[in-house]
């Protein structure tokens, strides 16, 4: 046990690197690591070398993995399934698939072309940006393993009973004719050498990273300013524990914003520092992932109103109920 916390100090957490960090504020700069500036450099300088080195290991071998399941061979292992095997199935599979919610969106037009039912496609689109792999090692960094794997669970959840609900609702009427019209072409998948699949991981990487990195420094810097110069009593006052409407204040709050979650984490990080609910700034973060205005504009493009309203009602009454129960129970996690 003293071993693994050792290891998940040193490989996620990183506490040589805050050590290191700290040395360069205090003795480079001279600055005091209790002042507003010096707290909020050290935050900032932490975070983001933290963030991009996880960042950079977890999406290289993300994606190595990944060249084992391209969208066509997910696509057929995902037909030979049907019910609650089906959804299950496409929500662990978005698991491995490090993808935002935009670019999801043709992930889903093509699953749902080529005839997979439309519960399961939805639980891809829930569980991809979501409950991807980087984001549990990250949770697990910022916070620890018990958090990020209660995140997994629910996140999960609410991605298989979020396609089931709309899969009942038997809404395939208000699909956009463009997506019935494209069918993902079946084409044999080539045999690819480690060579190939290292190219493609790095690929990955410098994909991820140019989408990512303003969103991680915006992130980065909002949380440092949270950390250190908003007081503590005025986001007590609003988005407090003890609040009725911070989980729903917080949801509604995600929604027109557009990051990553390795954008939303530091500001989870310090909202939660200066006292507000753990499952308030989940329900933040997983709006913000999850149902960002960009992704909604596209899927309006290819899914008619009532689907969409559907499918935005769901997701927002399951974020919320995952945040009342984490910010319930946060006390056996943390």
């Amino acid at each position: 046990m003293a071993v693994f916390r050792w290891l998940n100090d040193q490989l996620l957490r990183m506490d040589w690197l805050a050590a290191l960090v700290r040395l360069l504020v205090e003795d480079l700069f001279g600055l005091d690591m209790s002042s507003r500036i010096g707290g909020s450099l050290h935050f900032f300088i932490y975070d983001v070398i933290k963030i991009f080195i996880l960042l950079g290991v977890l999406i290289f071998t993300i994606s190595w993995v990944q060249s084992h399941f391209p969208p066509e061979r997910t696509r057929r292992i995902l037909g030979r399934l049907s019910g609650f095997r089906a959804n299950l199935t496409g929500a662990l599979l978005g698991t491995v698939t490090p993808f935002c919610s935009c670019s999801s969106i043709p992930l889903f037009i093509g699953f749902t072309g080529s005839g997979l039912p439309l519960s399961v496609t939805f639980s891809v689109l829930i569980s991809s940006p979501l409950v991807d792999l980087a984001s549990v090692i990250l949770l697990a960094s910022v916070f620890n393993w018990s958090v990020a794997l209660a995140y997994v669970l629910v996140g999960s959840v609410l991605a298989v009973l979020g396609g089931t609900l709309i899969g009942r609702a038997q809404m395939e009427r208000h699909l956009e004719p463009l997506v019935l019209h494209s069918p993902a072409l079946d084409i044999p998948q080539q045999q690819l050498t480690r060579a190939d699949r290292a190219r493609y991981a790095w690929e990955q990487v410098r994909e991820v990273f140019g989408r990512v990195w303003m969103y991680v420094l915006i992130g980065v810097g909002i949380g440092a300013l949270i950390h250190n110069w908003l007081p503590a009593q005025w986001i007590e006052s609003l988005l407090g524990q003890d609040r009725p409407w911070s989980v729903p204040l917080a949801t509604l709050a995600g929604i027109p914003m557009y990051t990553d979650i390795f954008g939303t984490l530091p500001i989870a990080e310090a909202l939660v520092a200066k006292g507000v609910g753990l499952g308030t700034a989940l329900a933040f973060m997983m709006a913000v992932t999850a149902l960002s205005l960009p992704s909604l504009i596209m899927l309006r493009k290819v899914v008619r109103l009532p689907l969409l309203a559907t499918f935005v009602g769901i997701v927002v009454v399951g974020i919320m109920l995952i945040g009342v129960l984490f910010n319930a129970f946060a006390h056996l996690l943390i």
